[in-house]
């Protein structure tokens, strides 16, 4: 992976923990916070898109799947610190 791609791939990952912030808190997590959210998002989402067949097609599709799966880790953080 060279630089330019490390970064875009920061750079999406920051969009997509964003993203899930606004969506189940309505607040962002800083830009590291942000970051590593939309990281684990996008295994998280890969992971689970991939059980049931589900392929992304393309930058879109990327972010669409990986923005599901920062949603679902953030709730699955909530639920466990609620408990």
């Amino acid at each position: 992976m060279d630089i330019i791609s490390f970064l875009i791939f920061l750079a999406i990952g920051a969009l997509v923990g964003w993203l899930a912030g606004n969506i189940v808190k309505g607040k962002g997590f800083g830009v590291i916070g942000n970051i590593i959210v939309g990281i684990i998002g996008s295994v998280l989402g890969g992971f689970l898109f991939g059980l049931v067949g589900i392929t992304a097609g393309g930058l879109l599709g990327s972010i669409i799947m990986a923005t599901i799966g920062a949603v679902i880790l953030l709730y699955l953080i909530s639920l466990i610190k609620k408990a």
